[in-house]
């Protein structure tokens, strides 16, 4: 009995080290404007572990690759390269373990692409053009190149806001989880557009009935994100600096609840940029630019998905327009466009509150993050 405790005692600690969990490492692409320093899009490696970053690699003469979006596999990176009147979408291969782009090819967006999204099957991809305010749609081939434009949508109509909303400007545009419609807002015409997908029909997007549900007039949709299991949906207001809450049924949103994201006293600019809930479910967080900065944290209530405030925050940085939460739902990093600043906090899992680690890094004009595993 004594010589097996012995052995018993003796491989344990072998046990231990076999199954040590190594450190998650993953790649963050850094999406910038290339107005001033930056050259386009950056690739830093994020250690989960530490919370820390190391620069991997950069590709460059790709002009204000404002957004991206990394297809469903992580072998391909879309970015909409964002002009006033124009633009175009370009195509990448993307190599996790090296961090390493490669340009496939670009193709015209059909307007000023603020935003690209892409279906799970890598069928289509979409672009959301703010500068004239059209939703334009560019197959996928196999091998991840971008084909010409084969649907374009306009809305008609403007907004109360004549210095913003004189006509359409299209923001964002998301499939729904189960992939049957597409949402898109509309800034201009505070509208959120609503359609039918079929991925291989000509055209690919048909209206639904009704087509939109609308916003409080002068609050400007921006972007949104969905609940995991597609009944809610959280649509960012940017001129409103508001959060609405909507049951989703098919393609049919009634609100629920709407939540203004700065303090009652609060009384300079607003512009609120993004929006995202974390892995599990539990909390969401939005960022708000103009005089605020910040970054605000909710809990959500999983009987009827409306949002308790637990926080605002910071962003160490001006104007955050974009951030990511990372995989594992502890850590979530916010680029300030105009601090040419990049924040991470680590997110405490019982509460949702930011904790600022005091990592950062600088690089010029960041404005979208992206997370891709590296194993």
């Amino acid at each position: 009995m004594k010589k097996l405790l012995l052995i018993i005692s003796l491989l344990l600690p072998l046990a231990g080290f076999t199954q040590k969990k190594f450190p998650t490492t993953f790649d963050l692409l850094i999406g910038t404007y290339t107005k001033a320093d930056s050259k386009g899009i950056y690739v830093y490696r994020f250690y989960e572990e530490t919370g820390k970053m190391a620069y991997l690699s950069e590709i460059d003469d790709i002009k204000n690759p404002a957004y991206l979006c990394v297809s469903a596999n992580n072998k391909f990176v879309y970015s909409a390269n964002e002009n006033d009147i124009d633009g175009a979408l370009t195509a990448f291969k993307f190599d996790a373990p090296s961090g390493r782009l490669t340009l496939i090819n670009s193709q015209p967006a059909g307007g000023g692409p603020a935003f690209v999204a892409v279906d799970k099957e890598q069928k289509n991809a979409f672009a959301a053009n703010y500068g004239n305010g059209t939703l334009t749609v560019l197959p996928i081939n196999k091998d991840g190149s971008l084909s010409p434009i084969v649907q374009t949508i306009k809305d008609e109509g403007r907004g109360i806001n004549k210095d913003r909303q004189e006509g359409p400007h299209v923001h964002s545009g998301w499939l729904s989880p189960n992939e049957k419609y597409f949402f898109y807002a509309d800034l201009g015409t505070d509208k959120l557009n609503i359609y039918r997908y079929h991925a291989s029909a000509n055209p690919p997007l048909t209206p639904s009935t009704p087509s939109f549900v609308e916003v409080k007039p002068g609050n400007g949709p921006r972007h949104f994100d969905f609940s995991a299991d597609g009944k809610y949906m959280y649509l960012l207001q940017e001129m409103g600096a508001e959060i609405t809450v909507y049951n989703v049924n098919g393609d049919k949103l009634k609100s629920l609840q709407t939540v203004n994201m700065t303090d009652e006293h609060f009384k300079g600019a607003v512009g609120a940029a993004d929006i995202h809930i974390s892995p599990d479910g539990r909390f969401l967080y939005a960022t708000n630019r103009g005089d605020v900065n910040e970054i605000v944290a909710y809990s959500i209530n999983p009987a009827n998905g409306q949002l308790t405030l637990i926080d605002r925050y910071s962003t160490l940085g001006k104007t955050p327009r974009n951030f990511v939460i990372d995989p594992t739902g502890r850590y979530l990093l916010v680029a300030n466009q105009n601090s040419d600043n990049i924040a991470v906090y680590k997110i405490d899992p019982q509460t949702g509150k930011l904790i600022y680690t005091n990592n950062q890094i600088k690089i010029s004009m960041p404005v979208c993050l992206k997370m891709v595993p590296v194993e």
